[in-house]
């Protein structure tokens, strides 16, 4: 059973929310203020913490600082719940390394959503803690990784990152039509962090900030290369944190990268997970029609597996919706995930957005795409994510290939 500690100092409010979980079949204990929920955070293990804003003794920012500095619940999903809904607020929580903000007061339908929205996000890493027989171990793994990279990072050592490029195939010509940018880091210490040990490291230490401005730079920098070989009109993807977007600089950021290489903004497009937009939508749609007014394009990734209202899709000015790899996997035999994928499909084409099968490994997924006019797809039936100079034989095989 998941368990989730709340800390919150108002008792009925406290109250409330335990009967809330506990009716959705959820373990929970609770403290009235920080320092207990610290200690029980330590002893409890729990898979999630709910943490009030304002609290006696210790408020929600000491807390979740101390949280992130000890190895044993550094991992830990953090959400702040406040009556503050300021983005000063808000982005001084995510700079700490809270995962979700919600404001009070909030309905039961928002509170579950991002408890469910987090949890989704964690469950890769926790089936490995599972089963992994060094998980014990990976506490201090974490710490590790975390103060390697911040020294990396603070003494700019950036030749140990690169960038590595995936293709996104149009389904009909069968042509490259783009390309998503992937992070890699092989330090000289550590030796080769895995992604998916180092994004969440990343993004819950705000990390994430330095290394996606490095990520956006170096991607147009190769970008105006492209276009010097004759590439034009190949479009870059590059995907960015909620971290990222609340800086004050990162729009002014983005028109200087795309003037320094003098880039036509439409052949760069941001991806964006649900998760990301629904944490603070209204700010988020600003951001985003800021991006548009640049002539930058926007695509949401992974959709299906979060939260996003369909009410909200309509407002998002966006130009591609990328269906995830869990509906894609196995489609064509799956008839629940092919009718999904089939709706999917019809409702992004009806509101004029690209659609991305992602994660596309066999022939039978592609004919099904195919059939059901999916524009585009990428994954390992066609290619893996690969360094600059093995895309790019790619990139020119393909290029003689249509010529």
């Amino acid at each position: 059973m998941t368990k989730i500690l709340v800390i919150e100092d108002e008792k009925l409010v406290r109250e409330n929310i335990m009967d809330l979980l506990e009716a959705e079949s959820f373990e929970t204990i609770t403290a009235a203020d920080g320092r207990t929920g610290l200690e029980l955070a330590a002893s409890e293990a729990p898979d999630l913490i709910l943490c009030d804003l304002i609290l006696p003794e210790i408020d929600g920012y000491a807390v979740l600082r101390a949280l992130r500095e000890q190895s044993i619940t550094a991992i830990i999903p953090f959400i702040f719940l406040s009556a503050r809904a300021s983005r000063a607020d808000f982005r001084q929580g995510m700079d700490l390394g809270a995962d979700d903000y919600i404001t009070k007061p909030f309905t039961r339908a928002e509170l579950l959503s991002a408890i469910a929205c987090r949890l989704t996000k964690q469950a890769s890493l926790r089936k490995y803690l599972a089963s992994n027989p060094g998980a014990k171990k990976l506490g201090s793994e974490m710490q590790i990784i975390e103060m390697t990279l911040r020294r990396t990072l603070e003494r700019k050592e950036f030749q140990q990152f690169q960038v590595y490029y995936q293709p996104q195939l149009d389904i009909s010509s069968g042509k490259i039509i783009a390309v998503e940018s992937l992070f890699r880091w092989q330090s000289p210490e550590i030796g080769v962090v895995s992604p998916a040990k180092l994004i969440p490291i990343a993004e819950s230490t705000g990390l994430i900030v330095p290394i996606g401005e490095w990520i956006l730079q170096s991607v147009c920098e190769q970008t105006r290369i492209w276009n010097k070989a004759g590439f034009s009109s190949l479009r870059v993807t590059v995907n960015v944190s909620v971290h990222q977007l609340i800086q004050p600089d990162f729009i002014q950021n983005i028109a200087n990268f795309i003037a320094n290489n003098e880039l036509d903004p439409s052949i760069l497009e941001l991806e964006l997970t649900e998760s990301t937009i629904m944490q603070d939508v209204n700010s988020t749609i600003a951001v985003m029609q800021e991006l548009k007014s640049l002539g930058v394009k926007i695509a949401i990734d992974d959709f299906g597996t979060g939260y996003t209202s369909l009410i909200y899709l309509k407002k998002l000015p966006i130009n591609t919706l990328k269906i995830d790899r869990y509906f894609i996997h196995n489609v064509a035999e799956d008839k629940q995930k092919a009718a999904i994928t089939m709706a999917l499909i019809q409702m992004a084409h009806n509101l004029n957005f690209q659609v991305v099968a992602e994660g596309v490994e066999t022939i039978a997924e592609l004919n099904f795409l195919r059939q059901h006019n999916c524009d585009a797809m990428q994954g390992f039936l066609f290619s893996r994510a690969l360094p600059v100079a093995e895309f790019e034989q790619i990139l020119f095989a393909d290029t003689l290939k249509s010529s």
